[in-house]
């Protein structure tokens, strides 16, 4: 991905979601685009009109921690745009790619240790995937819940973002599916920032943009988000609906994963149904061994 390219559009992205009420600036006379004038955000930032112009037009290669926290406070960007900022910087100035390891391109398989850590947990789904959103390893009730994912690519690692652009069955499996659209691109634009030479996440970029407009709209907004807790709704094929709380956490001895455990309230709807997938899902195993009989 060119880096220029994304230096600007992000930042004018970001600037055109900005109005002068928000930053405490008056609104005089009329204004041609949305948000703030590049005047504006230099002003707040404490730079020069020029600099800042010089930066949004995507040089960003040496540009010092102060002047990018400047700029992130005169836009407003929260925590999550902040770091996306700066892995942009880091990438314009030759540093981008120090971050983090290179993998392989042979895929990824658990250690057998971490399968036995994700086994032991019982009462809720776990999962472990990566920033391009491929669904890497699982415990019983994590597999039983994504089942769907599974079956639709059994020659392939089964990845969140192909199943929720180009998979019609996601409508069903995401009740409140453009929730879901736009968190998984803000993942997946989040990961194109700490690892903008990513052959295969260029290459399923490409993919989604060709396919799937509501896709290549939602990259277009430029917006990215930190995954680390929250709700989510489900509707399985099997038990219905699921309401989830989950709590994600980043991998520190794999770089570049994160695991996330699901789990229900207490005594809820959602604790009975996934007791139900469990047991749904051990009839599911016994089915090929109950034909070979």
């Amino acid at each position: 991905m060119d880096n220029r390219v994304e230096v600007r559009e992000f930042l004018t992205t970001r600037r055109a979601k900005v109005t002068p009420r928000a930053a405490g600036l008056p609104e005089v006379g009329r204004r041609r685009v949305p948000g703030l004038r590049r005047a504006e955000v230099a002003a707040l930032a404490g730079v020069s009109v020029e600099y800042y112009a010089k930066l949004e037009r995507g040089s960003l290669a040496g540009v010092s921690a102060s002047v990018l926290d400047a700029i992130a406070r005169a836009l407003q960007l929260d925590d999550a745009e902040r770091i996306h900022l700066f892995h942009l910087a880091q990438t314009a100035s030759g540093t981008g790619r120090l971050a983090r390891p290179r993998r392989s391109s042979k895929r990824w398989t658990p250690r057998p240790s971490l399968q036995w850590v994700l086994d032991t947990i019982t009462e809720g789904p776990a999962i472990v995937r990566n920033g391009r959103m491929d669904l890497l390893a699982a415990n019983h009730l994590g597999r039983a819940m994504h089942s769907s994912l599974y079956e639709r690519e059994p020659s392939r690692q089964p990845n969140f973002a192909r199943y929720t652009f180009l998979d019609e069955d996601s409508l069903r499996f995401y009740p409140d599916w453009d929730t879901a659209a736009d968190t998984c691109v803000s993942i997946l634009r989040t990961e194109a920032g700490r690892d903008p030479h990513d052959k295969v996440m260029h290459d399923l970029v490409g993919e989604l943009s060709t396919c799937c407009p509501e896709f290549r709209q939602r990259w277009g907004s430029h917006n990215v988000r930190l995954h680390g807790a929250g709700t989510k709704s489900f509707h399985h094929e099997a038990v219905g609906n699921l309401e989830l709380a989950y709590e994600s956490v980043d991998m520190i001895s794999d770089p570049g994963l994160t695991l996330t455990i699901y789990a229900a309230e207490p005594s809820s709807p959602t604790a009975e149904a996934l007791k139900l997938l469990g047991s749904w899902a051990a009839a599911s195993a016994l089915q090929p061994a109950a034909a070979e009989d």
